[in-house]
């Protein structure tokens, strides 16, 4: 065995997808929400108009959501007031299924002043943008080793993080 074929067997197959532009970067999301079985941790400053509103994209939060007991969405979200005021079609849709989608907000500066956002789902799966508001990163359907340090770093802001209150609707 020659040393170029043992070196392309042993790389691993990520499913690396583009996202160096608008068009990539939604088409990554959509693909990468697709695959999702249950859990999907979502972390993003700030909910544009134009990221998670797509209709395709609401009916695999949907689907995700209702996928079963073990179904949740988390979203850590810096600003969910200017969600809300934006009439953002994902809190819409996060009101209706509270059971499955929760969102909450950092309040920890350092936390704060974290201006990347990623999507992380339970096949290994992410998207990363290390800005978050260009459409610029990095995404693989399953990529474990990529994944681990993002989601770990997801989970600890998230226990820090407070409830975003003020977008659950009142039952009077």
């Amino acid at each position: 065995m020659k040393l170029q074929d043992f070196s392309t067997e042993t790389e691993r197959d990520v499913g690396a997808l583009p996202a160096s532009h608008r068009e990539e970067t939604a088409a990554a999301r959509l693909q990468l929400l697709s695959e999702t079985r249950h859990r999907l941790a979502i972390y993003t400053p700030v909910l544009g108009n134009d990221s998670y509103a797509s209709t395709e994209e609401l009916a695999q939060f949907r689907r995700i959501a209702i996928s079963g007991r073990g179904a949740q969405i988390r979203i850590l979200l810096h600003d969910p007031a200017a969600a809300l005021r934006n009439d953002h079609r994902l809190i819409a849709l996060a009101q209706r299924l509270p059971s499955a989608m929760q969102i909450r907000t950092p309040v920890e500066e350092a936390d704060l002043a974290y201006g990347s956002a990623c999507l992380l789902n339970d096949v290994g799966g992410y998207l990363f943008l290390p800005e978050a508001n260009r459409p610029q990163g990095r995404a693989a359907r399953h990529d474990r080793v990529a994944h681990a340090p993002l989601q770990q770093h997801f989970d600890e802001v998230w226990e820090r993080s407070q409830r975003a209150s003020m977008l659950h609707t009142l039952d009077i």
